[in-house]
């Protein structure tokens, strides 16, 4: 990489504090200011057409206000990049929307868990699923609920449970998830230790629910089958890739990942399990490079946008 012009470009970005921290680090600050590209942080309180000048946003707010102010000022400048349409980033706040994305796509081998939304904790009886089963908040908003999952044992597992949620199938996957970064044209594939397989043996004895995090102590305690990570071959990559092209363009957005398994009962296919907006870059490998290209792509043109 290389600063091609004499004038850097001004990124502004509106992130939680939380998200800030992370990826707002020194490295991709030096990085990116080597290359050309200026991060500056946007008061979200304020109009943005009273900040800057920008030549790109950068964003990851959810609040109706931040929506208007972004609506005010890609009005009044339609030709500025905003990264990403608020519109395409609802699609992923919500569980059941987010995965129909990969439905539609219809990807030899390629699929999602099987799925249902519960709005009531009541007549729970016929559920059409098969146990364990995982429990997700219906929104996806990056907030402390949303994260607060559980594996579901038995229908007994259900009680405690607070509507609206999303039961999905556990799929046993050798205990290894394959997360994959994408930003605009470049994207990177790492595998991540996840739930424990869980057998028909083992299961007959597992009764309720336990939270995710505490999951890690089932494989501690002869609950889960074991994991051999190191040895877990990727994905191939023509599959990834044209996962990542088809997410890309259904969802009409530059900056997320999601998660994919490898089905235990036929290693030929993988599941699409989780798909998250503007995620922790920070855990991809080299990736203030690819942040700093793919800015650099969107000053250039080289980036579809979407419609701001």
């Amino acid at each position: 990489m290389s600063n091609l012009s004499s004038k850097p470009y001004q990124i502004g970005y509106a992130l939680t504090p939380k998200k800030e921290q992370t990826f707002i680090v020194p490295s991709l600050l030096s990085c990116a200011g080597q290359n050309g590209v200026v991060l500056t942080k946007i008061d979200p309180t304020k109009p943005l057409i009273q900040q800057g000048p920008f030549d790109c946003i950068l964003h990851k707010l959810y609040d109706s206000d931040w929506k208007q102010n972004l609506q005010d000022f890609a009005s009044r400048n339609p030709n500025i990049p905003i990264i990403d349409s608020p519109e395409s980033i609802d699609i992923l706040r919500n569980r059941i929307s987010m995965l129909e994305t990969v439905s539609k796509l219809k990807i030899n081998n390629t699929g999602v868990p099987k799925q249902i939304t519960i709005t009531e904790v009541t007549g729970l009886e016929n559920l059409k699923l098969n146990f364990p089963l995982i429990a997700k908040p219906l929104d996806a908003d990056g907030s402390e609920t949303s994260h607060k999952m559980h594996l579901i044992f038995d229908k007994d597992g259900l009680n405690n449970l607070t509507a609206p949620f999303v039961l999905q199938e556990f799929v046993n996957h050798g205990g290894v998830v394959f997360k994959v970064y994408v930003a605009g044209k470049y994207f990177r594939c790492v595998k991540r230790k996840s739930l424990p397989d869980i057998s028909e043996e083992k299961l007959v004895n597992l009764k309720g629910s336990l939270p995710f995090s505490q999951v890690s102590n089932l494989a501690a305690a002869g609950g889960g089958e074991g994991c051999k990570f190191e040895k877990t071959e990727m994905p191939p990559e023509s599959l990834v890739k044209e996962l990542v092209e088809g997410l890309k363009e259904e969802l009409r957005l530059n900056l997320f990942n999601f998660d994919v398994i490898r089905d235990g009962k036929n290693k030929e296919n993988y599941l699409v399990i989780d798909i998250n907006y503007f995620p922790g870059y920070a855990k991809m490998p080299d990736f203030e490079s690819v942040i700093t290209d793919f800015l650099r792509d969107v000053m250039h043109k080289d980036i579809n946008c979407g419609d701001n």
